[in-house]
C-alpha cells in the first residue's frame, strides 16, 4: 500500500512508512489478502488499545494509540485558520503566483505573526523558499526547511586572485580532495579515491542524546561531517572584489582582488532525518488542518514535542556550522593558505527575536513582543548583520549588511532564486549550450547537473535591486572553479 492510501485510512504521517513495510511483511508471512490487510488496518485505526497485543500488528497498534493521544492532548493549539490573514509584505515583482499563494496561506495559520516575502521566492513544501513567517511560541518544521540549517560560508585567503590562473591544479584539487558531494557523500568509507578519515569536531561532543531522533543519527552526522550534499550545494573559488569601505567592514587591510572560497550546504542526512521526523508528527497533531495548510503544521514550544524539535535545531544549526568549518579548514590547509576575512550566514532556520505585530508597513504603535520567526531561504538582516548571498554558478555573489528593516521582519533573499523546476531544466538546456556560456564567463565547471545552470535562476542583480531597502552591498564574489554534486543525485537542498 502507499503512504496516501495508509493515510486515508487513518494511519498518521509520522507512521506510514513504518506501516507500509509491516503490511508486506504480514502478507508474506501469513498469506493476507491486500483488502484483508487494508480491513485490519482501518479496525486499528478505531480502536488501536483493542490490538495493542496483536502478534503482528501490536507495535503499530500501540504507536498510533500514543499518536491519537498526542493529538489528543493538543486541544488547546486545534485553532481553526483565521478567516483574514495577518500582515506580510511582498519584495520583487512577477513573483511565482503560487509562491504568493502559499505566502498568503501561512498568514492564515491561527500561530501566525506576520510575514514577509522576499524577491527570490519560488515554490516549496508548505512555506515558500524566501518566506518569512513570525510566529506566536510556535515552530513549524517545514517552515524551517528539510535541510535545516543550510547556510553560507566565505572566506578571504592570503593568496592572490591571479592563483586562479596560475595554481588552477592546486585549487581543483583541494576541492576534490577535501569536501565530496552527493547524497550518500561521506569520509572514511572504503573506496575513497584520496583516503581521507573522518573529520573531528568539538561537535561530535555535544549531547545528541537531546531528542530521540537525534540519539541515532550521531554516527551519521560524523562520517558525513566536511562534505557538501546535492541539489544546489556548492563549493568555489572565485574572485573577491572590495571596496574601502567594505573592507573596513570585513577587517580587511585594503581595497582590491582577493582569492576567496565559498560554500554552500547544510546539515546532511541528520538534519533531514530531523526534519521528516518531527514534520510528520506535527501533521499528526493538527489532523484538522485544511490540504493547503497541511504542511505548515506547527508544534507548541511550551508542549515537549515543540521542545524536542527546537533542541533538534539548533543542534543541526551547530552541526551545519561545523560542516562549513571543516570544509574551509581542511582546503585552506591542503594550500598551505591563511584566512583573511570571513562571513557566514544560516537560511533554514528559526529565531526567537522581539518585533512588532501588526502592519508591516508602520509598527511604531504597537509594543515588540518576542515571537518565533522562521526564515527558509531568507537571510537574517539585522541592521550592521553581515550575510552571504550568491546569484548562481555563473553569476556573481554578494556580501552584504543588513539595515535592519521591521517590515521585512529584519530578513533579506538568500540567492538569485529558480524560475523552473528541475525537470524544466533537463528538457530546456544542453551542455553544448551550458559550456559555452561559462566558458564566456571564464567560469571551469568541475561537476553539477542541468538543473543547475546558471539559465534556471533568475539574474542576481535584479534580484538585489529589489531589496535595496533592506541590505547594502559591501563586496563582491565570482565563481571561476566551480564543483557542486554530479547529474542523477537526488536533490537534498
Amino acid at each position: 500500500m502507499k503512504a496516501r492510501q495508509l493515510e486515508k485510512l487513518g494511519i498518521p504521517p509520522s507512521l506510514t512508512k513504518a506501516a507500509k513495510w509491516l503490511a508486506a511483511d504480514v502478507r508474506d508471512a501469513t498469506g493476507m489478502k491486500p483488502n484483508e490487510v487494508k480491513a485490519k488496518l482501518e479496525a486499528i485505526v478505531a480502536d488501536p488499545d483493542a490490538y495493542r497485543d496483536d502478534e503482528h500488528f501490536g507495535e503499530l497498534a500501540q504507536a498510533i494509540a500514543r499518536s491519537q493521544q498526542a493529538a489528543a492532548n493538543a486541544g488547546d493549539v486545534q485553532a481553526e485558520p483565521r478567516d483574514e490573514p495577518v500582515d506580510w509584505k511582498q519584495w520583487g515583482d512577477d513573483l511565482e503566483p503560487q509562491a504568493v499563494e502559499q505566502m498568503r496561506n501561512a498568514c492564515h495559520l491561527p500561530v501566525a505573526v506576520r510575514g514577509a516575502l522576499m524577491p527570490d521566492a519560488h515554490l516549496g513544501y508548505g512555506l515558500p523558499i524566501g518566506g518569512v513567517l513570525a510566529t506566536d511560541n510556535a515552530v513549524i518544521p517545514y517552515a524551517v526547511g528539510v535541510d535545516i540549517a543550510c547556510r553560507m560560508k566565505l572566506t578571504v585567503l592570503d593568496l592572490p586572485a591571479k592563483a586562479l590562473e596560475s595554481q588552477t591544479d592546486r585549487l581543483i584539487n583541494a576541492i576534490e580532495r577535501e569536501t565530496q558531494f552527493g547524497i550518500g557523500a561521506a569520509f572514511g568509507k572504503r573506496g575513497d579515491p584520496h583516503g581521507v578519515k573522518r573529520r573531528e569536531h568539538d561537535v561530535l561532543d555535544e549531547d545528541w542524546n537531546v531528542t530521540p531522533i537525534t540519539r541515532t543519527l550521531k554516527s551519521k552526522a560524523h562520517e558525513q561531517l566536511g562534505t557538501s550534499g546535492s541539489g544546489n550545494h556548492f563549493v568555489e573559488f572565485g574572485v573577491f572584489t572590495v571596496d574601502e569601505a567594505g573592507a573596513q567592514a570585513l577587517g580587511l587591510d585594503s581595497a582590491g582582488e582577493y582569492l576567496a572560497l565559498l560554500s554552500h550546504s547544510g546539515s546532511r542526512g541528520a538534519g533531514a532525518a530531523v526534519a521528516n521526523h518531527y514534520s510528520k508528527l506535527a501533521m499528526d497533531l493538527h489532523p484538522q488542518l485544511p490540504r493547503e495548510l497541511r504542511h505548515l503544521a506547527w508544534l507548541d514550544l511550551d508542549r515537549h514535542e515543540g521542545q524536542e524539535y527546537w533542541a533538534a535545531m539548533q543542534l543541526m544549526g551547530r552541526y551545519a556550522h561545523a560542516n562549513h568549518e571543516m570544509i574551509h579548514k581542511h582546503v585552506l590547509k591542503n594550500l598551505g593558505a591563511e584566512a583573511l576575512a570571513g562571513v557566514e550566514n544560516h537560511h533554514n532556520f528559526a529565531w526567537r527575536e522581539s518585533h512588532a505585530p501588526g502592519s508591516s508597513d508602520d509598527n511604531s504603535s504597537a509594543e515588540p513582543r518576542e515571537v518565533i520567526v522562521h526564515r527558509k531561504g531568507a537571510t537574517p538582516a539585522s541592521e550592521g548583520e553581515l550575510g552571504v548571498i550568491p546569484g548562481s554558478m555563473a553569476s556573481p555573489c554578494y556580501v552584504v549588511r543588513g539595515k535592519g528593516d521591521p517590515s521585512s521582519l529584519r530578513s533579506a533573499s538568500h540567492g538569485a532564486g529558480r524560475v523552473m523546476s528541475r525537470k524544466q531544466a533537463k528538457q530546456t538546456y544542453t551542455w553544448s549550450q551550458v559550456n559555452q556560456y561559462l566558458k564566456d564567463r571564464g567560469v571551469r565547471l568541475l561537476s553539477a547537473g542541468l538543473d543547475e545552470v546558471p539559465f534556471v535562476y533568475k539574474k542576481i542583480d535584479e534580484v538585489m535591486a529589489a531589496q535595496e531597502d533592506l541590505v547594502e552591498t559591501l563586496a563582491r564574489f565570482d565563481p571561476k572553479l566551480v564543483k557542486m554534486a554530479p547529474a542523477g543525485e537526488r536533490p537534498e537542498d
